[in-house]
């Protein structure tokens, strides 16, 4: 068995695909979500609150057999500000999954998140550039300071991920948690226009750059960890920044229609972020520095236009 929390989400959902298009259905999903579309044509052996999947824990009620277990699932609003919520959700629970795959030598590959690096303008895996801002950074910097003291001593893969912007299919249902490409998608498809940030600090309007990674290869990297014999934790992006300018306007072109508008900033916060950004958190929260690469195949990243 396999097991996929937050299995029901965006990138969860999508490696529940590809373990079915492996020929992977013994499956068991670790979702709270009471929407169910994700699901809906994906074939899964068990679905589990997230409450009883940590009643299972508790009394070793799992399958005796897990082969790998993907922990993809958090409170991933970045402006909750419940501080007992969001420590129980992505620290203490993911402290438990841990505690289960270390026992049981099972392969842990578990979502972090590039939120940890914040204030920070080097995005280096390490403690000296990890400063978050909110406390969804907070949270997922505890878990990954809780895996450094513990990984060295492990027999069984631990990987951490520090997702960039992930986009793709499957994200629909985030709403306002949806990935900037599927904002601009969506204002482009209702109103014809995609509203970007004027010029500020430097640069031109919609000049504003990030790290944007499509889904189908954050699985790809998944599925090659839990396989592999490589633990630590790792940034997980393309490499290369791109405007929104050049998003935007790809889709302008997939579309066949649409427009650019400039706003400034705060009116465009309310349409396409999901925490109050300013131009200058754009520069430095998003510029990329060449850090050490992670090889994982060598199959070649999708393309954004292709993945657009």
């Amino acid at each position: 068995m396999i097991i996929v929390t937050g299995g029901a989400g965006f990138i969860g959902s999508n490696l529940v695909e590809a373990l079915n298009a492996k020929g992977v259905s013994e499956i068991l999903v670790v979702d709270r979500s009471a929407d169910s579309r994700n699901l809906a044509n994906l074939r899964l052996s068990d679905l589990m609150q997230p409450d009883e999947f940590r009643r299972a824990i508790e009394r070793n009620a799992l399958a005796a057999r897990i082969e790998a277990i993907f922990h993809q699932g958090a409170c991933a609003d970045t402006t909750c500000d419940d501080r007992a919520y969001m420590m129980d959700n992505n620290f203490t629970f993911s402290k438990e999954i841990l505690q289960l795959a270390l026992a049981r030598r099972i392969p842990l590959v578990y979502a972090s998140s590039a939120a940890v690096y914040g204030a920070s303008t080097v995005f280096e895996p390490a403690p000296k550039n990890e400063r978050p801002l909110n406390l969804y950074g907070v949270s997922k910097l505890a878990f990954d300071n809780h895996v450094r003291a513990l990984v060295a001593s492990s027999e069984s893969v631990v990987a951490g991920l520090r997702y960039f912007n992930v986009y793709g299919p499957r994200e629909s249902h985030k709403s306002k948690m949806a990935s900037m490409v599927y904002q601009l998608y969506r204002q482009l498809k209702t109103s014809g226009r995609a509203r970007l940030f004027t010029g500020t600090d430097g640069y031109a309007d919609g000049e504003q750059r990030r790290d944007f990674v499509f889904v189908g290869d954050v699985v790809r990297v998944n599925l090659a960890l839990a396989e592999g014999t490589r633990s630590g934790i790792f940034n997980l992006g393309t490499g290369r920044s791109r405007s929104f300018n050049e998003i935007a306007g790809t889709i302008v072109d997939r579309i066949g229609a649409g427009a650019i508008e400039y706003v400034p900033a705060q009116s465009a916060v309310a349409v396409t972020r999901r925490d109050p950004m300013t131009p200058n958190d754009c520069r430095t929260r998003w510029r990329l520095r060449e850090t050490k690469r992670l090889e994982i195949s060598s199959n070649p990243k999708t393309s954004a236009s292709a993945a657009l």
